[in-house]
């Protein structure tokens, strides 16, 4: 499986994608949450990280003409656009009931969950933007190195 590039370039992108967001978190937030590791949202977009490297790679072995990479294209789009659209208006309303949940405690009343609503789940168009870039580089790097696959 170590040897399978078309695994281990989306692979590694995705977590290249998630050591860099953590990394951008603690250096604004000031804490490390473990969470940021494996969790969405966030810059750069690891959705997209991971679908532009299997797009890529299958593009680099089979060819623009090829069903493979056709399938990889169409999936790749279709996750970058959930990334940015549905996703991302959902942590959006994550927030404002967060902070309705927030006011109405606030006034005495106990209501809402028990436990805050995930608030970083979208990506901005720039988030999916720079995961992209870095899936693309990461395929190209491996690809280039293929002695080790």
């Amino acid at each position: 499986m170590l040897h399978n590039i078309l695994l281990m370039a989306p692979v590694t992108a995705w977590l290249i994608a998630q050591v860099i967001k953590t990394v951008i978190y603690v250096a604004f937030n000031r804490k490390f949450v473990a969470e940021r590791l494996v969790g969405g949202g966030g810059m750069p977009s690891s959705h997209s990280a991971t679908v532009c490297a299997l797009c890529t790679i299958t593009f680099l072995k089979y060819g623009v003409n090829s069903f493979e990479f056709a399938m990889t294209f169409i999936f790749a789009l279709v996750t970058m656009y959930d990334a940015m659209g549905v996703r991302r208006e959902t942590g959006r309303q994550g927030e404002v009931i967060n902070d309705m949940v927030e006011l109405f405690k606030n006034m005495g009343n106990d209501i809402g969950p028990d436990k805050a609503l995930k608030e970083l789940i979208g990506h901005s168009p720039l988030q999916v933007a720079v995961g992209a870039v870095l899936g693309i580089l990461v395929s190209l790097i491996m690809y280039n190195m293929e002695f080790f696959f």
